[in-house]
């Protein structure tokens, strides 16, 4: 607003109430439409009174309508909230959204073919997973000679395995702590190995035993001194003890020193493996207790690799001497001499620094190593790609070193790697995985075999973490044969809640994932046992435990806290696949498990916090898919007709997420025309939040079809949520389409369909980019998501600026949303600065502002609303800012052009 433009243009009229614009005048180049809306010109002097009368009136309808039209901008999902609560638009879109990632590697509906999850068949390779719980099926007895070798030359030694080691040797008992697949008896054979070969049991074959775990350790104090079972000395055992069952009691501190004692005087040892968690953290926390670091994947897959691949083909000859002997050809003390060598030069100097990791807690795992390696140079894996794709056994130029270099290029292509979905193997995986790298290399394999056995790693595990998890509720506890004790099953479920918890809610705060877990413990325990009211332990958590028991781990990032981002831990699976694989395991394999998670997801729905309903709707969807059926009976219709908004969201929600699967797309968009057609106003309602999503409908013009159906309905109940989904189309790369329907609805002979273009054109422009945009930041959309969509999109889309403008400039010339627009507009200038003085939106105004103002009575206007923008008491726009909004509306050439006219 140039000093020469405001000396020299007409003042604008005064308007009679300080906070209305000046009426806009008939007719106009794009006014004509809405000339009815305009006020009538002032009556000659010698009007009747009935003639000022009629005008009155029209007059008050005129105020009625414009009372009818703010309330139907306001926001439809802030109902419940209260009508001057925001709601939290912007943190839902932000939770759905990071829900849809983890969940969207496409392995939802992908079945892994396992008659026995304990053995997998792939091709020609018949692997054994050791790493399901053993619980109660180990019984005593001697490890077999066999099984030591095979530890000797395979076991990979974790980080801290030298402390483990020596506090084994000096004080002869250790307690092993470490989650289960982890490798933690794999590490207790080893030390066991290790320190009896040259102690008083060297000679003897049966030197390393297993213990029973139902005598616990009181009974095998017994066996070592002497008792009935007594062994020789110089004996080691390995004792797991069931300590997870209901009536299960931890040994105290006196039982281990009458263990340590008892061992001591036999030269024995021995190493009590237990699960992480609240019952063996007493255990680990004292002088025996040790938590075993995971073994590295890194050197787990690569050694495993390079023996298959020995095994299969290779003679250390052919490369120099540089593999490692087959098994037939291994001097059964080699490894043992190796391994005392090694750990001599460690005791050196080198095991310093890895022993101060075992102190803090040893269970540190490797993300940077293993994230850097898994990215690759898109070209390389291209033409990787290509060779790899030839399935063929090697010939004279596939030695074992050319072999092993393909392998490597092979475990770090980004589709095996996809495939996988876990940041770290554990022994049993690197084991099946590095079968599958050999089997491929050597021709057995094909390449969706492959890709299918990687996908198989993340099921298994979740097989595992849930295969007859309640049946030590029906098994009395250890002793007398009493009548089962069915007290701990909140303490039994609670791992198993935890895990679930987290695949639905990944990515949330930790103590949102926690509480979640804790409602899911207890609905399991009413539905495991309904006449028993189960009890609920207050300060057992152990936030680490529920880290190491699922796989898990934590980060810090961005919480949505009341419209505001602060910082918080959060908490993933260590792995993409887990999520989707632990939704299928539960939906597809345990049916009765079906019943009280319906009830935890309602629950769930209800949740205030976006972050947690959101996500739980994402996930709803998603077990939809697997039974629709089941979903759509028992979460998605019921929760579609419930009278609170954050509900049918839910439903809205759980609906498009069916609806992103071609399998489900047809079922889901019949459902939601019938609902548009047909159904309640709950039902439409909910209805038009799917279709807002842009995928419940065959095509952009069947969606506005459906949207307008519900809005001009029952007249206009349903406007609001409607035209707040047609907002929300226009993210959506048919944007242009939406503009033309709006635009065609503005001209519709319908008062209802107007109304349902005026409301999307108002709420266009006071809805911010974050509240409705599904994009991930670095589109250029995205990174505008603090601004008014209007402004983005002109900004964004220069060549939809024109259609954008006579819009809104259609809403500011019809006097039922004049007034509604006008503050819309008034916000919109204001937007194009920060507090601080930073540019925000002004490239979008710059784009949109001279469209907006074409004509001379628009820039006239414009005027009047920068003047009174400046007196505004509350907060008065500068002058210096006032003017730069006036040179982005006129242009230089246009002001001189009026200037000169203004001066004849």
């Amino acid at each position: 607003m140039a000093d020469e433009a405001v000396a020299d243009r007409p003042a604008a009229p005064k308007a009679k109430d300080a906070r209305s614009p000046e009426p806009p005048p008939r007719g106009g180049a794009r006014g004509d439409d809405n000339a009815k809306d305009a006020p009538d010109a002032p009556g000659s002097s010698d009007a009747s009174d009935s003639a000022d009368a009629e005008a009155a009136e029209r007059e008050k309808e005129r105020e009625r309508a414009a009372d009818r039209f703010k309330d139907r901008t306001r926001d439809p999902l802030a109902e419940e909230q209260g009508e001057e609560e925001p709601t939290d638009a912007a943190a839902a879109t932000r939770a759905r959204r990071s829900g849809q990632k983890l969940l969207a590697s496409g392995r939802d509906l992908i079945g892994f073919d396992r008659s026995d999850v304990g053995r997998l068949h792939i091709g020609d390779i018949n692997i054994g997973l050791d790493a399901r719980r053993s619980g109660l099926s180990m019984r005593d007895g001697p490890v077999p000679e066999e099984e030591l070798l095979r530890i000797r030359r395979t076991h990979i030694e974790p980080e801290g395995y030298v402390r483990l080691r020596r506090a084994l040797e000096a004080r002869r008992l250790l307690v092993l702590g470490g989650a289960p697949g982890t490798g933690r008896a794999s590490t207790a054979l080893a030390l066991l190995e290790e320190v009896t070969r040259d102690g008083e049991g060297g000679q003897n074959s049966e030197r390393v035993r297993r213990a029973d775990p139902e005598r616990g350790v009181r009974g095998l104090a017994t066996q070592v001194m002497g008792g009935k079972g007594g062994h020789p000395r110089g004996t080691g055992y390995l004792l797991e003890p069931a300590l997870d069952r209901p009536g299960t009691l931890p040994p105290d501190g006196m039982d281990l020193d009458q263990l340590a004692s008892a061992l001591a005087e036999q030269g024995s040892y021995a190493v009590v493996v237990v699960s992480v968690g609240s019952a063996a953290n007493p255990l680990l926390a004292g002088r025996y207790g040790a938590i075993c670091p995971p073994a590295p994947t890194r050197e787990l897959v690569a050694v495993r690799l390079r023996q298959r691949l020995e095994e299969e083909h290779g003679d250390p000859a052919r490369d120099g001497g540089g593999g490692r002997a087959r098994d037939g050809g291994r001097a059964p003390n080699g490894h043992a001499d190796r391994n005392r060598g090694g750990h001599a030069d460690r005791d050196g100097g080198q095991d310093g620094g890895r022993d101060r990791d075992a102190d803090q807690g040893g269970d540190r795992t490797r993300n940077a190593d293993q994230g850097g390696d898994r990215t690759r140079d898109g070209g390389q894996d291209q033409d990787r790609g290509q060779d790899r794709s030839q399935n063929r056994r090697p010939d004279d130029d596939g030695s074992l070193s050319r072999l092993l270099e393909r392998a490597a290029e092979l475990r770090e292509d980004p589709e095996v790697t996809e495939a996988v979905g876990l940041d770290d193997l554990r022994p049993a995986e690197a084991e099946l995985f590095a079968s599958l790298l050999a089997g491929h290399l050597l021709g057995s394999v094909g390449r969706e075999e492959l890709l299918s056995g990687c996908r198989g790693l993340a099921a298994v595990q979740a097989y595992e973490w849930f295969a007859g998890v309640d049946r030590a509720l029906a098994a009395p506890p250890p002793g007398d044969g009493r009548a089962p004790v069915r007290s701990g099953t909140a303490a039994l479920f609670h791992p198993v809640a935890f895990r679930i918890a987290l695949a639905v809610l990944g990515g949330a705060s930790h103590s949102a994932v926690s509480a979640a877990a804790h409602l899911l413990t207890w609905e399991l325990s009413v539905q495991s046992d309904p006449d028993s009211t189960p009890a609920r332990p207050l300060f057992c958590d152990d936030p680490e435990s529920d880290l190491a028991l699922s796989r898990a781990r934590p980060a810090d990032g961005a919480v949505d806290v009341a419209g505001a981002e602060v910082t918080g831990r959060l908490i993933f699976y260590r792995g993409a696949a887990l999520p989707a694989a632990v939704l299928a395991e539960l939906w597809d394999r345990h049916f009765p498990v079906r019943a009280p998670v319906v009830r935890w997801l309602r629950l769930l729905a209800d949740d205030p916090r976006p972050q947690v309903s959101m996500r739980a709707a994402v996930a709803a969807g998603e077990l939809s898919v697997r039974d629709f059926e089941h979903g759509y009976a028992e979460l998605v219709r019921p929760l579609a007709e419930a009278p609170t908004p954050r509900r049918r969201v839910f439903a809205a929600t759980a609906l498009d997420q069916a609806a992103g699967h071609a399998s489900h797309r047809r079922a889901v968009r019949k459902v939601v025309e019938d609902w548009s057609r047909h159904g309640t106003p709950a039902l439409r309602w909910t209805a038009a939040m799917a279709l807002g999503y842009g995928r419940s409908a065959d095509s952009m013009d069947d969606t506005l079809d459906a949207l307008a159906r519900i809005g001009v309905r029952d007249d206009g109940e349903q406007l609001a949520v409607a035209s707040l989904n047609v907002v929300r189309l226009l993210t959506l790369p048919e944007c242009a389409t939406v503009l033309r329907r709006l635009a065609d609805w503005t001209g519709h002979h319908g008062e209802d369909y107007q109304d349902l273009a005026l409301v999307s054109i108002v709420r266009l422009a006071l809805t911010d980019v974050d509240e409705v945009l599904d994009d991930e930041p670095g589109t250029p959309l995205g990174d505008r998501g603090d601004w008014p969509l209007l402004l983005a999109l002109a900004a964004t889309r220069p060549e939809l600026t024109g259609k954008l403008a006579d819009l809104f400039w259609t809403a500011l010339n019809t006097a039922r949303s004049r007034d509604v627009a006008f503050d819309a507009l008034e916000t919109l200038l204001r937007s194009a600065s920060r507090k601080d003085g930073r540019e925000w939106t002004r490239e979008g105004l710059a784009a949109l502002l001279p469209a907006l103002t074409a004509e001379e009575h628009d820039r006239r206007r414009l005027d009047w609303l920068l003047r009174r923008m400046m007196r505004d008491q509350d907060r008065p726009l500068t002058e210096e800012r006032a003017r730069a909004l006036w040179r982005l509306a006129v242009p230089a050439r246009q002001r001189r052009s009026e200037e000169e006219e203004s001066h004849g």
